[in-house]
């Protein structure tokens, strides 16, 4: 038993050395990262007059699938603020053949309890807005809202 007690400490270290790491690196890739994306914006938000943001707009209604528990189903509609116009342009003639599976999809992985606060609702958007973020080749999302929510239990 004496022999082993260096060997099961330095285990014990090194697993604790492992989890510590993670912990601050995915804290580090996922947290950092979505907060100063939400500032910047954030900030370009509110430089826009109601006009401009009229037309740099785009909306998906109708969209009803199941959620990852199969005994619920979403119906949602959302809109989608870009960077500028030529982006929202691309986006429009893109939006029913890739941008509303990326959502049916995203939706399918979704539990329902997630969507029931506004904390986890702000997740499943920031998850989205990093998914069609990389479908859109110029261009940026800038912005989702949820127009229309509805969750119902079969």
């Amino acid at each position: 038993m004496k022999k082993m007690l260096p060997w099961l400490i330095t285990i014990l270290l090194s697993i604790t050395l492992i989890v510590v790491a993670i912990f601050l690196l995915s804290d580090k890739l996922l947290g950092d990262n979505g907060k100063s994306q939400a500032s910047a914006n954030a900030a370009a938000l509110s430089k826009l007059s109601a006009d401009e943001i009229v037309k740099m707009t785009s909306e998906i209604t109708g969209i009803k699938t199941n959620l990852a528990d199969p005994e619920y189903i979403a119906q949602m509609a959302f809109a989608f603020q870009l960077n500028d116009k030529k982006a929202k342009e691309e986006f429009d003639k893109i939006k029913e053949i890739k941008i509303k599976p990326i959502i049916i999809k995203t939706l399918a992985d979704t539990k329902p309890e997630l969507l029931n606060d506004s904390k986890g609702r702000e997740q499943f958007i920031g998850k989205l807005q990093n998914l069609i973020n990389k479908s859109l080749t110029s261009g940026q999302l800038i912005q989702i809202e949820m127009t229309e929510v509805m969750i119902v239990g079969i």
